[in-house]
C-alpha cells in the first residue's frame, strides 16, 4: 500500500469523477505518495496548519491493473525514495480513507487502525 495526504475537497471531487487528481499531477506530471513510514514526516513538512485533510490508503496492485504507472524516485531533500503515480488514481484503488488533522499541539498521528 501507498498513502496520499489530500485536501478533503480533492477527495470529494474524486467521489464524483471516479478519479483522484491533485494540483501536483497538473504541475509536475505525477501525484506524490508516501510509504506508511513516511506519512507523518510528509504531513509535518507539507501539511502543517491545513484543515480538512484526508489520508488515502492506495492499493498498488489495483493501480497496476488500471494501468497507472508508479515509479519510486529519489527525493534528495528527504534522502528517500517516494512513489509517484503518473496518472489520476481510480477511486476503486483507494482501499481506506481517514480524516486527518493535527492535534491541539499541532502534531499529526496515524489513524489508530493503521498504527504508528
Amino acid at each position: 500500500m501507498i498513502y496520499r495526504l489530500a485536501d478533503l475537497a480533492d477527495w470529494e471531487r474524486a467521489q464524483q469523477t471516479g478519479f483522484f487528481a491533485s494540483a501536483d499531477l497538473a504541475a509536475e506530471g505525477f501525484i506524490h505518495t508516501s510509504e506508511r513510514h513516511q506519512v507523518l514526516e510528509t504531513a509535518r513538512r507539507h501539511y502543517a496548519g491545513r484543515p480538512a485533510l484526508v489520508l488515502l490508503e492506495i492499493d498498488e496492485a489495483a493501480l497496476a491493473a488500471a494501468g497507472v504507472r508508479i515509479e519510486r524516485e529519489w527525493a534528495a531533500r528527504r534522502g528517500e525514495f517516494f512513489a509517484h503515480a503518473f496518472a489520476p488514481i481510480p477511486v476503486g484503488a483507494v482501499r481506506r480513507a481517514w480524516p486527518f488533522r493535527a492535534d491541539a499541539a499541532g502534531e499529526f498521528h496515524l489513524p489508530a487502525d493503521l498504527g504508528d
